[in-house]
């Protein structure tokens, strides 16, 4: 058919009606038309047809095709073959065996399988049945027929040990307390409503139970005395607390009008007295001073109040050291008093008297001017924030932040606890006053953020998210309108210091890194910048309205531990750092 049809292509044809196509053969006998053909060449030619000069052929150009979708179409896989080199479709992938059934096949591998091992059928058991029957026949060796074709006639034969099945009645392991040695205990029960001091309801114990009772407060001292001993390997501990001294550095501690340090001096070009911050706050540049008198790392800075001419500090050396601002920049007084590092410190109202603690347990008041300690408190905790009470009528009172979850207050004239607040579920780390002091704002080791009514021991509100960190570090805005948090998930978030302290998604701070440390963070006197310490010692400063980082720089050598913005100042930022060291930038 191919050579007949390759070699009628090069003559003429003439089409018929009925579609087909009719062919004129040339001349057989002219042999330079076979040579030149040499399909028509090879073929075979009977004599009859060298006889006639013209060969007339009927070729079909449609040739027969199979439908698809028959079982012509389907290409058979053996089902012995490993590879195929070839896409099948579904229904030949899955399609059964081809061919005569095995004659060696034993009735059990004809039987029909729906896994490994058998066929398995479906039983109507529950978990908890199944599981209840398993373990009664681990335990007492018996359990349920598990046969589900319906021969029992009662629904309920045993298998296994029947005759240890008939001393417990058939129960199982959940149906069958009394087995158990432990459920012999008998309960003291008192259900009647009316024995108003007997009853006992679902709370009796045991007959004969011990229970742990909350030792006496002697009785806790003494064991929290043990625990001490012990933590210090054999060392006594010594609860006295230390004897406070103090030095005065600079030569005149007053001047020739007999004004004291704490007098804000007025020839430094700054009006320290206004009320009002600058227009506008600038990117500090250049480092201007260095205070350097601490041995250990710097825990926390703070401004004089409301002149920001002095600068106190409380380091892990155990020491609280004042420095001067302006002019010469000298360390003014240090105080000594705590046998281990001081935490956290706090000027009262105007800056007459602060507060410091320390991790040796105690908060102690000292007077900023002559260095004298006025008195100390303990909870026998360790405080971790303390802070006055910003209301002019209650510079008496102060609150600290413990380590076993409360936020004590105490009162100075009487130095007796008058208030606690114990509904954290971690060391308070935190404490701000907002809404103009009748609320404080306290943060925790257990992630959470709490408002406080002041005076009322119960939390009027109580935030935390499954997102939320802890937040060691907490500041108010200058305008008393929102609160920037140090977040340990290395942001700053803000939430609202209002009605509803609700967190601001919009104004997240991003870039630093600070898990692990309480950095300190603060804004500029206009708010325009927002300013942040870092664990690598870098300082960063963000623009408060679109988020974005603006600046920052490597401050120290160690962690950055706070920094603080000149309330004053539109330039000037002090920043604090475990290197021991207090710099000044400009």
């Amino acid at each position: 058919m191919d050579a007949l049809r390759g070699y009628g292509s090069s003559d003429e044809h003439n089409s018929d009606d009925d579609g087909r196509v009719e062919k004129t053969a040339p001349d057989i006998n002219n042999k330079k038309t076979i040579q030149n053909n040499s399909t028509f060449a090879d073929c075979s030619i009977p004599t009859s047809m060298k006889d006639s000069s013209s060969l007339v052929l009927k070729i079909c150009s449609a040739p027969e095709v199979v439908a698809t979708g028959t079982e012509l179409c389907v290409q058979h896989i053996d089902s012995t073959t490993k590879e195929l080199v070839f896409n099948p479709k579904f229904h030949e992938l899955f399609a059964p065996e081809v061919g005569p059934e095995n004659p060696f096949k034993t009735q059990q591998q004809k039987a029909e399988k729906n896994t490994l091992a058998g066929y398995v059928e479906k039983a109507h058991i529950s978990e908890f049945q199944f599981e209840n029957q398993r373990r009664t026949f681990a335990s007492y060796g018996y359990a349920l027929d598990p046969t589900v074709d319906g021969s029992a006639e009662e629904g309920k034969i045993l298998i296994g040990a029947v005759e240890a099945a008939e001393g417990t009645g058939g129960k199982t392991v959940f149906e069958n307390r009394t087995i158990r040695p432990s459920d012999k205990r008998k309960r003291n029960r008192n259900n009647d409503p009316t024995d108003i001091t007997g009853f006992l309801g679902p709370w009796g114990g045991y007959v004969g139970e011990q229970r742990i009772v909350k030792p006496s407060e002697d009785e806790a001292a003494e064991l929290e005395e043990i625990l001490a001993k012990r933590n210090k390997r054999g060392k006594q501990v010594d609860e006295k607390p230390l004897e406070e001294k103090t030095v005065l550095h600079i030569k005149d501690s007053v001047d020739y009008q007999g004004r004291s340090f704490l007098h804000a001096p007025q020839d430094v070009g700054v009006n320290l007295r206004s009320e009002s911050p600058p227009e506008r706050c600038f990117l500090p540049k250049a480092q201007i001073h260095t205070w350097e008198g601490h041995t250990k790392g710097i825990s926390q800075i703070r401004w004089f109040p409301l002149t920001a001419h002095l600068l106190l500090s409380c380091s892990m050396d155990c020491r609280v050291k004042l420095w001067e601002v302006y002019k010469d920049r000298r360390c003014v007084r240090t105080y000594y008093g705590h046998r281990q590092a001081v935490r956290d410190i706090s000027f009262d109202n105007d800056g007459k008297r602060f507060l410091s603690a320390g991790y040796d347990r105690y908060v102690k008041l000292w007077d900023t001017e002559t260095g004298a300690c006025i008195s100390r408190f303990t909870s026998r905790k360790v405080p971790y924030c303390a802070k006055f009470n910003p209301d002019l009528n209650k510079q008496h009172l102060f609150v600290a932040g413990t380590s076993d979850k409360k936020i004590i207050c105490w009162d100075i004239r009487s130095g007796e606890i008058i208030q606690e607040y114990d509904r954290h579920l971690g060391a308070v780390n935190t404490i701000t006053f907002v809404d103009e002091n009748r609320r404080f704002v306290t943060t925790s080791d257990d992630k959470s953020l709490r408002v406080w009514e002041w005076d009322i021991p119960v939390d009027m509100k109580y935030i935390a998210d499954p997102t939320m960190h802890s937040m060691p570090a907490v500041t108010p805005s200058p305008n008393q309108k929102w609160l920037a948090c140090q977040s340990m998930d290395n942001k700053i978030v803000i939430f609202s210091a209002l009605n509803r302290f609700k967190m601001n998604r919009k104004k997240t701070f991003t870039g630093h890194m600070v898990a692990g440390y309480a950095c300190g963070l603060d804004f500029s006197p206009d708010m325009s910048y927002l300013v942040s310490g870092d664990a690598d010692g870098k300082c960063y400063v963000w623009d408060w309205k679109t988020t974005k980082l603006y600046k920052k720089w490597k401050a120290h050598d160690n962690v950055c531990i706070s920094t603080l913005w000149h309330p004053h100042e539109p330039s000037r930022l002090a920043t604090a750092g475990w290197d021991g060291k207090i710099k000044y930038w400009d």
